[in-house]
């Protein structure tokens, strides 16, 4: 079924009527078209805490945080800002569910794929996190049903899917040689097409559960791209849109692009010269550019931003001829709540209560996940010592070292003015909810776990570490000799390398996670608790909790 359903779609989309090309209007007036966009929503149905930074306005010195972001609120700004547009359309570039606060993740994404759905988007490119719960999973975020695990939640409003479609260009199933789902869809604004293309990025299977990337190829962006136009043009397609779940840095504001970098820089270089516009994700930045003489775009994180984007379509041509764009900002403060998005919310929050509610424990301080220069940050701390806790003990696996990796801390862990914690905000802090494994691997294996966390040098993923382990690295070094040896110690003692250990990690790296592919060495697994309900009874049992010092990764030279 799920094939035919694929298939069905695909068919649809290529069916384009070319007497639809031929009927463009007469006049030569430009047909304008508004494109509403955003990206990396990651099931953030309320608020995120931290709203957006942006350059105050009346200091450009100075950085300010405005409250923003939410469904209740977006679903507001993208119908204020299809008013008085005759042709509108509201699109996305992956990662709108994946590593979710608690509210949507509890209940698998189907609240925040019901939300989007009501906001009447109606293209989304796949992201990395589409795929988090595997190739099936996301089938039924499009497909619907009910969870094969824990069913239904709503008995009484079945789970019918997105309306919305998904695309992915770049994902093969190497089982069919097909695509996950359709590669483009073509839609028509008054006689004139405009595809829409969308993909992830090509290294999507280095930062997904090696469990969830078995059976699919993660193609070239670029060439992905550029073999599709000839298949478009036969299609009288002149006006291309891709949608990307990649992105770049830039260092102006969420409306500027100065000094951009990173891979969406020579992806968009490489394009052909059809494609008109890229709406960029996944670096979680805000910026509207002009890369190779187009505009790509990216809407910063978690509903905080709509990106308005304006083309002007040549009736003759059928391409755009002008194109500008405007983030802008989902504020709390200047905008009503739509009241169906509200419903949704509250309907949730009632069934997820009784779960969510629960008292962790109290900080004393915030908990943050940001990482000093030598890459060590105290949430990861407090998280590694609290999953070396929950399997030190003989019988629930006698790990010595816990580790952790820093991709799946994904927000603070807030104080709040009684200083209370919520099972909600630990779930928020970890939304991955992995498993536990601890492994048997020599201190020789150690050290090349350590070193692999620079095999990508252009983003080190340097792996927090539990209380009583430290080592110092240098990063003058050639790879592979980064970490000093005659550093490494547990409890003042020196790792020797011949000795066996027995050491924590979650079950998305002990399966290789993150090119972290040493920890497939290791032996005699042991399968604990969930990490978050790891972090819950360390909470628990230690609170009031303080943030550790910052004395187990030190950086040389």
């Amino acid at each position: 079924m799920r094939k035919i359903l694929v298939l069905a779609s695909a068919a649809l989309t290529l069916a384009f009527p070319l007497a639809c090309i031929q009927s463009a209007r007469a006049d030569n007036a430009p047909v304008d078209l508004r494109i509403l966009a955003i990206n990396d929503f990651h099931g953030n149905l309320k608020p995120p805490p931290g709203g957006i930074r942006i350059t105050d306005p009346n200091d450009n010195t100075k950085k300010i945080t405005v409250p923003a972001g939410g469904a209740e609120t977006m679903a507001s700004l993208v119908k204020q800002l299809r008013d008085g547009h005759k042709n509108t359309i509201f699109v996305a570039a992956g990662d709108l569910i994946g590593a979710s606060p608690f509210l949507s993740a509890m209940f698998h994404d189907e609240p925040t794929i019901e939300s989007l759905s009501m906001m009447n988007l109606a293209i989304s490119s796949v992201g990395n996190h589409e795929f988090d719960e595997g190739k099936d999973e996301l089938l039924r975020m499009q497909n619907g049903g009910c969870h094969p695990v824990d069913k239904c939640y709503r008995p009484e409003h079945p789970f019918v899917g997105a309306k919305f479609h998904y695309l992915a260009a770049s994902t093969v199933d190497m089982s069919t040689g097909k695509t996950v789902f359709p590669s483009y869809e073509i839609r028509e604004f008054e006689g004139i097409p405009v595809a829409f293309i969308g993909l992830t990025l090509k290294g999507t299977a280095d930062i997904i559960s090696p469990a969830a990337s078995n059976g699919l190829e993660f193609r070239d962006e670029a060439d992905t791209v550029n073999a599709l136009v000839p298949e478009l043009k036969a299609h009288g397609v002149e006006a291309i849109v891709v949608l990307i779940h990649e992105g770049g840095y830039p260092t102006g504001d969420y409306n500027e692009c100065p000094g951009i970098s990173g891979a969406i820089v020579d992806i968009v270089k490489k394009f052909d010269r059809a494609v008109d516009v890229v709406i960029s994700g996944h670096t979680h930045q805000a910026y509207v550019c002009e890369i190779d003489g187009r505009l790509v775009t990216s809407g910063d994180k978690y509903g905080t931003l709509v990106t308005a984007i304006d083309l002007k379509l040549d009736p003759q041509s059928r391409d755009v001829i002008s194109a500008k764009a405007d983030n802008k900002i989902v504020r709390i403060s200047a905008l009503p709540k739509d009241p169906e998005q509200t419903a949704l919310i509250a309907e949730y929050e009632k069934l997820a209560a009784p779960i969510a509610n629960r008292r962790a424990g109290t900080v004393a301080e915030t908990l943050s996940r940001v990482p000093n220069a030598a890459g060590e940050s105290a949430l990861g701390d407090l998280i590694a010592d609290a999953q070396l806790a929950a399997t030190r003990d003989e019988a629930n696996g006698g790990a010595v070292i816990a580790f952790t990796n820093p991709g799946g801390i994904r927000t603070d862990i807030d104080k709040h003015d009684d200083g209370t914690v919520s099972y909600a905000e630990i779930f928020a802090s970890q939304p991955f909810r992995n498993q536990l494994v601890t492994l048997t691997l020599t201190g020789a294996q150690i050290k090349a776990m350590l070193e692999q966390q620079w095999h990508d040098p252009t983003r080190p993923r340097v792996l927090p570490a539990s209380k009583g382990f430290a080592y110092s690295w240098d990063p003058t070094k050639p790879e592979g000799e980064r970490v000093a040896a005659g550093s490494m110690k547990l409890n003042g003692m020196g790792i020797d390398p011949d000795t066996p250990y027995r050491v924590t990690v979650n079950n998305y790296l002990a399966l290789g996670g993150d090119g972290f592919t040493v920890l497939k060495q290791g032996v005699k697994p042991q399968f604990g608790v969930y990490d978050d309900e790891a972090l819950f009874a360390y909470f628990q049992k230690n609170t009031p909790i303080a943030p550790p010092p910052a004395d187990r990764i030190t950086q040389s030279n």
